[in-house]
């Protein structure tokens, strides 16, 4: 791989120019509806120069920074799960014959995308996704045709937000693997990106920009500044067993006093960017000659997700929370050699209700050690 290079700001216009130019649909974070959100760009004039973020559990803001840093902000309420992964998508159709129902499937060709601004807890979901989407035991194809084709310019994190803890997961702020290119922005005397690349589709676009070389100084500054991250996390997980910890706690009555907080609304599962949950529904036009079926997201707070004939196995707003947050830090580590938790803090900024994960789980891991009197009387009555 090349050495490398420092990129200027009007590099990054250039490199959306290359990247558009080979057929890609570039996607990155932009400024809209009062938030950090991804969409499709025109060109570099359209990521959030100058914007940065404030949040709290249940609290998310725009604030005008005293700088052009286009990256200067933590995780916005998307994530690039739905480019990948669609909250919605047709699986297949069926139109009436004289010979009974002829099914086609939905194998429209996808989109070619390159995301751009892709940070190290994203760049950790997108793996956790490759690991049960793509390979799997049950792969999901479309996933599959839009994994092969992703181009991705990974962001290393200089400045954390107050809701981030991707330190304590291991996921960031840093990034080093799975990207085509890599940047470091700096915003010193000269606004500019250091740029690595992390494949041979990364090295050919990389020879398409307006590049310098870095010298050794540049290049240590920026990394030390990615390192200087993550000690400036604004929240950390436990180091400690977790699956333990939550097994431990398992009729701990916290269950029911979070649920006395919890709206049950699923937003921490729908901006959460390792969820893969789906459901799918069948719908029909009104002379019943077409039909279709169509695949969209789940969650475990619906209480649909654990119907079976007779009735919901999770009928209580403290067991949905409890299969959440368990299968999130607990039953997956064994499931899937990971944990379904990259440290972004969406899931607690977008909680109508300020519920804090980490708050919770250091609740726990305090009651397993024996130093708080949280009794164990889980006051439900379903028990899953």
């Amino acid at each position: 791989m090349p050495e490398p290079a420092i990129l200027t700001r009007d590099g990054l216009l250039r490199l959306i120019e290359v990247l558009k130019g080979l057929g890609y649909r570039v996607v990155g974070p932009t400024v809209r509806d009062d938030a950090i959100v991804l969409a499709e760009l025109d060109s570099s004039a359209d990521l959030p120069a100058g914007w940065g973020v404030d949040t709290a559990p249940g609290r998310y803001r725009l604030r005008r920074r005293d700088d052009d840093a286009v990256f200067g902000h933590s995780a916005g309420p998307q994530s690039w799960k739905q480019f990948l992964h669609p909250p919605r998508e047709r699986l297949w159709s069926a139109d009436r014959t004289e010979y009974g129902f002829a099914v086609t499937e939905d194998e429209t060709e996808p989109p070619r995308y390159a995301f751009i601004g892709v940070r190290g807890c994203d760049l950790a979901a997108i793996a956790v996704l490759d690991r049960i989407l793509d390979r799997g035991e049950h792969s999901d194809g479309q996933y599959h045709r839009r994994r092969a084709e992703l181009f991705i310019v990974a962001v290393n994190c200089t400045e954390p937000g107050d809701l981030c803890f991707c330190a304590s997961m291991g996921s960031g702020p840093g990034v080093d693997k799975g990207y085509d290119l890599a940047l470091t922005e700096r915003t010193g005397h000269e606004h500019h990106f250091l740029v690595e690349a992390g494949s041979r589709r990364g090295a050919e676009v990389l020879a398409e920009l307006p590049t310098r070389p870095a010298d050794a100084t540049e290049a240590a500054a920026a990394h030390q500044e990615v390192i200087a991250a993550a000690g400036r996390m604004g929240r950390s997980m436990p180091a400690t067993d977790l699956p333990a910890v939550l097994a431990a706690n398992r009729e701990s009555s916290r269950w029911s006093e979070i649920a006395s907080r919890c709206l049950a609304c699923a937003n921490c599962t729908m901006v959460c960017p390792t969820c893969f949950c789906t459901t799918t529904e069948d719908v029909t036009d009104l002379t019943g000659d077409h039909a279709e079926r169509w695949q969209h997201w789940a969650s475990c707070f619906e209480l649909d997700f654990s119907y079976i004939h007779g009735g919901e196995i999770r009928s209580s707003g403290a067991s949905r929370y409890r299969q959440w947050l368990s299968h999130k830090l607990g039953n997956w580590p064994a499931q899937f050699d990971m944990s379904g938790c990259v440290g972004c803090g969406r899931c607690i900024a977008w909680c109508p209700a300020g519920i804090d994960l980490t708050e919770e789980v250091d609740a726990f891991v305090l009651a397993a050690e024996g130093r708080t009197d949280v009794s164990t009387d889980f006051a439900d009555a379903d028990r899953s």
